[in-house]
C-alpha cells in the first residue's frame, strides 16, 4: 500500500498539505495523489453501480489550491471515460445534492475541501447517491489508487454545471414551504439577517437565498471567497469568529445572525440580542425544530454534550442519546436507531454538524440555517431557549501524547483514569459512556463532570470539563493532573492553573 496515500486518510475524508508556506509542513496532497484517488473513486463507483462509465460532479471550496486540484481530478476522470460536471465553487452539501437533483442525476460527487483547516491544507470528500463514503470505503480507494495504471488518451466528457444556483432554489423552496407566508415570493421581508461566511463558500446563502426571499441582509460580512481567510477562521467553534458575528448583530440591531464554516456543512446562529447559539444551544434549537413534527423523537449527539442539555431535551419530551464524537459516527448511530424502529430525526454534534432524517441524514449547514430562519420568523430565539440552562464553567483541554504508539498508550491512560476514579468515593461514573471515560464529581469536589477520550485521528487526549460552581473546573483539572502525574509521555502543562 502507498504509505503517502494512507497518510492522507482522515476518517471518512482525505486531507493533507496542498501548498508550501508553513514551516515544517511538506506537501503530501499532490496533484498526482488527487488524480489517482479520483480515478480510484471512478473505478470503485463503476464496480458499485455496475456501469462501465459513471457521471460524477466535481466542486471545490475557496482555497488557493482548489483550481489546480480540481483540474487534477478532471484529468483523472477523463481517463476513466466518465461524464464530468464541473461545478466550480460549491459547498459540500450541494455536491451531495448533485446526486439527488434530477437536473444533474450524478452517480457520485467529489468535493475538494479541508473544512476550517488552514489555507495550506486541502482534502477530498466523496459521495454516492446513498451519502458520504465510510472510512472503509476510503481505505478501498487508497488501495485502488496504489495499483491503478493510466489508460492513455482521455475519452470522457466534461461540461460546466451551475449547481449552486440550483441548490439555492432548493433552499428557497424549503423556506417557503416552512413559512407558508401570504407573500409567497418574499416571505422574509420582515426579517433582518446577518450572514458571516468567513470568506468561505457560504456567501451565496445571504445573496441567493435570503436576499432573494426579501430579507434585509445589510451588515452581512465576509461573503466573498478569499483563500487566505483574512478576517477570522471560518469555523463556528472559533471564539473570534463567534464574537465577530455576535457584535455585527448587535451593531446592526438584526433579528438573527448565521455563521458557516468554509464548505458549509456546519453552521451556528446568533439570537436577536446578539447572544451566540452554538454548541449545546444549537443542538437544543435544532432539536426543537425536529420535534415540531415528531415531538417524542430521539436526538443523537456526540459525547461531550452538557447534562443541562440532556435535561432540556428530556423535559421537552425528546429522548437524548449520546454517542461517539465524529459527525459520521452520530449520523450512522441515528440511522441504526431508525433501523431498529426508534424514531430518530436528528443527528448533531456540538461542532455544528447537523443531519436531519428528512434531508438524507446529510450534515448540511445551509439546510439547518434555512430551518432556523423559518423558525425565527415566528419565534424569538432568545425566548425559545430560555429554559436551557448552561454550566457555570466549561473548558476543553487537549493533552498531547508523545509516545509513538499513541493510540494504545492513550487507551491505557484512559483505563488507568477509570481505575483511579473507582477508588475516589466522591466520583461516580456516567450512566452511559460510548468513548473514553466520563466522571461525575460531587459538589465538594468540582460539582460537575469530566470526559477524557482519544482523539479520532491525532495523538491527543481531549478532556471536556463542566461545573455548576466557580472554581469547579480547576478542582477537577487538579484531580486529573494528580491522577496522571507519573505519565511521562503526556504533556500535562495544559492542566496548569
Amino acid at each position: 500500500m502507498n504509505y503517502t496515500y494512507k497518510e492522507l486518510q482522515n476518517g471518512s475524508d482525505i486531507r493533507g498539505v496542498a501548498l508550501e508556506g508553513v514551516d515544517g509542513e511538506e506537501i503530501n496532497l499532490t496533484q498526482q495523489a488527487v488524480k489517482d484517488l479520483a480515478m480510484a473513486f471512478s473505478q470503485w463507483l463503476q464496480q458499485k453501480t455496475g456501469k462501465e462509465q459513471v457521471k460524477i460532479a466535481i466542486g471545490r471550496d475557496s482555497r488557493l489550491s482548489g483550481p489546480a486540484l480540481e483540474q487534477a481530478v478532471i484529468d483523472g476522470l477523463l481517463l476513466t471515460g466518465d461524464t464530468i460536471l464541473e461545478c466550480g465553487l460549491s459547498t459540500t452539501p450541494a455536491m451531495f445534492m448533485a446526486t439527488q437533483f434530477p437536473q444533474s442525476n450524478c452517480d457520485g460527487a467529489i468535493m475538494l475541501t479541508a473544512s476550517h483547516l488552514p489555507w495550506n491544507r486541502n482534502g477530498m470528500k466523496f459521495f454516492t447517491k446513498e451519502g458520504g463514503l465510510e472510512s472503509k470505503d476510503i481505505l478501498s480507494l487508497i488501495q485502488l489508487a496504489d495499483t491503478l495504471k493510466e489508460s492513455g488518451k482521455p475519452f470522457g466528457s466534461l461540461s460546466k454545471f451551475d449547481l449552486m444556483d440550483l441548490y439555492a432554489i432548493h433552499l428557497q423552496n424549503l423556506i417557503k414551504e416552512q413559512v407558508q407566508a401570504d407573500d409567497y415570493e418574499h416571505p422574509l421581508k420582515n426579517l433582518h439577517i446577518i450572514v458571516d461566511a468567513g470568506n468561505g463558500t457560504g456567501g451565496f446563502f445571504a445573496t441567493k437565498v435570503l436576499g432573494t426571499l426579501g430579507a434585509n441582509i445589510s451588515g452581512s460580512q465576509f461573503l466573498e471567497p478569499d483563500a487566505h481567510f483574512p478576517n477570522h477562521i471560518p469555523n463556528p467553534e472559533n471564539k473570534e469568529a463567534m464574537e465577530s458575528i455576535c457584535q455585527a448583530v448587535k451593531d446592526h440591531q438584526a433579528d438573527l445572525g448565521l455563521i458557516f464554516d468554509t464548505d458549509v456543512d456546519r453552521s451556528s446562529a446568533v439570537d436577536e440580542n446578539g447572544d451566540p447559539i452554538a454548541r449545546n444551544s444549537i443542538i437544543a434549537l435544532a432539536a426543537l425544530i425536529a420535534a415540531k413534527k415528531n415531538p417524542h423523537t430521539t436526538i443523537v449527539t456526540d459525547s461531550a454534550t452538557s447534562d443541562e442539555l440532556h435535561d432540556f431535551l428530556e423535559q421537552k419530551g425528546m429522548r437524548h442519546h449520546r454517542f461517539k464524537r465524529g459527525y459520521k459516527n452520530v449520523i450512522n448511530e441515528a440511522i441504526r436507531l431508525n433501523q431498529e424502529g426508534i424514531d430518530t430525526q436528528l443527528a448533531i454534534e456540538t461542532s455544528g454538524h447537523a443531519a436531519f432524517k428528512e434531508n438524507f441524514f446529510l450534515d448540511d449547514g445551509a439546510y439547518l440555517a434555512a430551518l432556523i430562519v423559518s423558525y425565527a420568523l415566528k419565534n424569538p430565539l432568545s425566548k425559545t431557549l430560555n429554559d436551557l440552562k448552561e454550566p457555570l464553567e466549561s473548558e476543553e483541554v487537549r493533552i498531547k501524547i508523545t509516545n509513538n504508539d499513541f493510540k494504545e498508550y492513550g487507551e491505557n491512560v484512559i483505563h488507568e483514569i477509570h481505575k483511579k476514579a473507582e477508588h475516589a468515593p466522591y466520583i461516580s461514573f456516567a450512566d452511559s459512556t460510548f468513548e473514553g471515560v466520563r466522571l461525575n464529581f460531587d459538589p465538594e469536589h468540582g460539582d460537575g463532570w469530566l470526559l477524557v477520550r482519544m482523539s479520532l485521528h491525532d495523538p491527543i487526549l481531549p478532556c471536556n470539563l463542566e461545573s455548576k460552581k466557580e472554581g469547579g473546573v480547576e478542582t477537577m483539572k487538579t484531580w486529573l493532573k494528580e491522577a496522571l502525574y507519573d505519565k511521562t509521555d503526556l504533556d500535562l502543562s495544559v492542566l496548569e492553573a
